[in-house]
């Protein structure tokens, strides 16, 4: 696999293949190199993640590990778009990983086979190379979703949450370092509901598209924090509709009393 290493310029197959991004208003040059210089960290290689990982690879992101201890199962091939039938039965983070090297051989990419929990965070999360410079929450349950933003508040790494299920979706980017709210403050009531977290994907469904949208909608979001240091949702819940084709933003607050962010 030929990767582009060095950071500090763009070779030129990297601007033939970024050129129409290049071109773009408010995008330039040095927005590409930033993004080329950025490494995320996705939990959850699956209907969010897929999506979420091939535009990010595809726009010139340098580094992306996903994490994930699930294999690849026939339902999954409905909306999960790095897997084909011959995969089934394979690791959803390291065939993932290798489809991505193959979208986009200037880019490293690599994959775990495990769960991610706050014990193995650090080791998972390879922090003694460095912090990644987001996090990207592509699960599908609360509770994971609790753990992750601990870790996140934990490192103070910015994490950019999404959800998806029946035909609607959720996205949020939360900056611990800005001391702005976490996922707990927007969240922490459903937490703790037994019921709302048993409603996953596999017991509820979820249409086709609506992974797709949620995934790429966090791939924009995290391409304009990256590559143009802009949070496009700070301090806003991201609401989408598919049935009715509607989108809308919801404000919300740090929570002063918070047990995850608020220090006492």
């Amino acid at each position: 696999m030929t990767q582009s290493k060095e950071t500090g310029q763009l070779v030129d197959a990297e601007l033939l293949r970024y050129a129409r991004q290049i071109l773009l208003d408010g995008w330039d040059i040095d927005a590409q190199l930033r993004l080329k210089a950025s490494r995320v960290v996705m939990i959850g290689a699956g209907g969010l993640g897929c999506p979420a990982s091939e535009t990010l690879v595809r726009a010139g992101l340098g580094q992306v590990h996903l994490i994930d201890d699930d294999m690849i199962e026939a339902s999954n091939l409905q909306r999960q778009t790095l897997f084909l039938p011959e995969d089934i039965g394979k690791p959803k983070a390291l065939t993932a990983a290798q489809m991505l090297s193959k979208i986009n051989p200037l880019i490293s990419a690599g994959g775990t086979v495990a769960r991610l929990s706050e014990d193995n965070a650090y080791e998972l999360l390879d922090m003694a190379s460095g912090k990644p410079d987001l996090l990207l929450d592509c699960t599908d349950n609360f509770a994971t979703r609790d753990i992750i933003n601990r870790i996140s508040v934990r490192y103070q790494i910015p994490l950019l949450s999404a959800s998806a299920i029946a035909m609607q979706g959720q996205l949020a980017l939360y900056e611990p370092h800005l001391n702005t709210g976490c996922y707990h403050c927007v969240f922490g009531s459903v937490v703790l509901d037994a019921e709302a977290d048993e409603r996953t994907c596999a017991n509820s469904g979820v249409l086709a598209s609506t992974t797709a949208i949620m995934g790429n909608l966090q791939a924009n979001a995290a391409l304009q924090y990256l590559g143009l240091t802009k949070n496009p949702l700070t301090n806003k819940l991201l609401i989408w509709d598919g049935s009715q084709m509607q989108q809308r933003l919801m404000g919300y607050r740090k929570d002063a009393h918070c047990p995850i962010c608020t220090k006492d």
